[in-house]
């Protein structure tokens, strides 16, 4: 077993960045500039939040944080997405999600600009994607793609079971797969919670992509010998152990598992480290017009 390690493929990554928005700064006269919008106070929202602004910093981008309490309503929301939309100094806008009740997300996401949607979440995006257009690559997906890419996965042929539907990871995760392309080239069979044989699925697996959200969801007997397991799970549970109160869990059994896989990522330290990257990766593509001009 190796370890498809998130630590070092994004501080790597993160040098390249770094030296292209040197260079952006050096030709415009500005930083590449990333804005979040945070609406209440989530003890995840707000971890993932402040490591996306210290990783901006990291690389030589500006970054903005907008807050509001969590009973800001949605027309004061969309009219601040708005205001940003046409603010010409700012290339990268990200809602942070989840959202209170009572705020559409969907209507959220849509009122972003396709031009600034880094988090690649837009149906102008993902239907871009689905063409195989140039586009902004839903973050966590494309992340786990330079992942695959840096490590020189072998993927073509592949069998890769996808495990979770949402339209954030595995939605377009499987189309990323199915693609013509390097990583890509794979037959791809997306299961989710209504899946009636899963464990038969999933053992059929060279590629297994954990994207649930169920703490050790996938269990050694879910997986055959060889398989490369990756591991999106992101589970917050309480802890009396930890500095930070908490203790994160992936949806693959990591222990159990482990022996079994020929590479798997762990949790933390993994796929979470290579969404940021995906991110910052998608920011700097915008504020050198490479999607969009």
């Amino acid at each position: 077993m190796q370890l498809l390690d998130g630590k070092y493929v994004s501080e790597k990554i993160k040098q390249d960045i770094a030296v292209e928005a040197a260079d952006f700064l050096a030709t415009s006269g500005r930083k590449p500039h990333l804005v979040a919008i945070l609406v209440g106070n989530d003890g995840g929202s707000e971890t993932y939040v402040a490591s996306k602004m210290k990783n901006c910093e990291k690389v030589g981008f500006q970054s903005s944080l907008v807050r509001y309490d969590v009973t800001v309503t949605e027309e004061e929301l969309l009219q601040k997405v708005k205001e940003i939309n046409q603010d010409a100094g700012v290339d990268g806008l990200i809602v942070q999600l989840p959202l209170p009740k009572h705020i559409d997300p969907e209507k959220v996401t849509e009122a972003i600009d396709h031009r600034k949607d880094v988090d690649g979440f837009h149906p102008v995006n993902l239907g871009r994607m689905m063409r195989n257009l140039p586009c902004f690559i839903p973050a966590t997906p494309y992340g786990i793609m330079l992942m695959l890419e840096a490590y020189n996965i072998d993927t073509l042929g592949k069998h890769c079971v996808v495990v979770g539907r949402s339209n954030i990871v595995g939605s377009p995760m499987s189309i990323l797969m199915a693609r013509n392309a390097n990583p890509g080239n794979c037959t791809v069979s997306l299961t989710h919670s209504r899946t009636a044989n899963l464990k038969e699925i999933t053992l059929q697996g060279d590629i297994v992509i954990a994207a649930i959200g169920k703490k050790n969801f996938i269990t050694a007997d879910m997986v055959k010998p060889g398989a490369i397991i990756i591991d999106v799970g992101m589970n917050r549970e309480t802890s009396a152990v930890t500095k930070s109160g908490y203790k994160l869990y992936g949806d693959v059994d990591f222990e159990n598992v482990a022996p079994k896989a020929s590479w798997i990522t762990p949790v933390p330290g993994g796929v979470g480290l290579m969404t940021i990257i995906g991110l910052l990766k998608n920011t700097l593509a915008s504020a050198k017009k490479e999607i969009y001009s």
